[in-house]
């Protein structure tokens, strides 16, 4: 293994459509609801929040995945707690 090898060993680049795996606890940025359902966006990928009230836009949740399409970026998850809310 060359040193620039070495050097570049665990680095990768983050992309703006990540995926995520049904199961997967997540911390996200509540940034707007529609109808009842709250939606959280990463990079370009949206997570669908059930069970959310208005009052949660604008604050970080603790969700976990129920399903996610890597094709279109767009997933559903359960929402486990709120982190902050002010």
């Amino acid at each position: 293994m060359s040193l620039f090898e070495k050097y570049l060993k665990g680095w990768r680049f983050r992309t703006n459509r990540p995926s995520f795996e049904p199961g997967e606890e997540l911390q996200l940025f509540v940034t707007d609801i529609e109808g009842d359902t709250l939606i959280a966006r990463v990079g370009d990928s949206f997570i669908h929040i059930s069970d959310g009230v208005p009052a949660l836009v604008g604050t970080r949740v603790r969700v976990r995945v129920d399903s996610f399409d890597s094709d279109s970026h767009v997933g559903n998850a359960t929402l486990l707690e709120p982190i902050d809310s002010d």
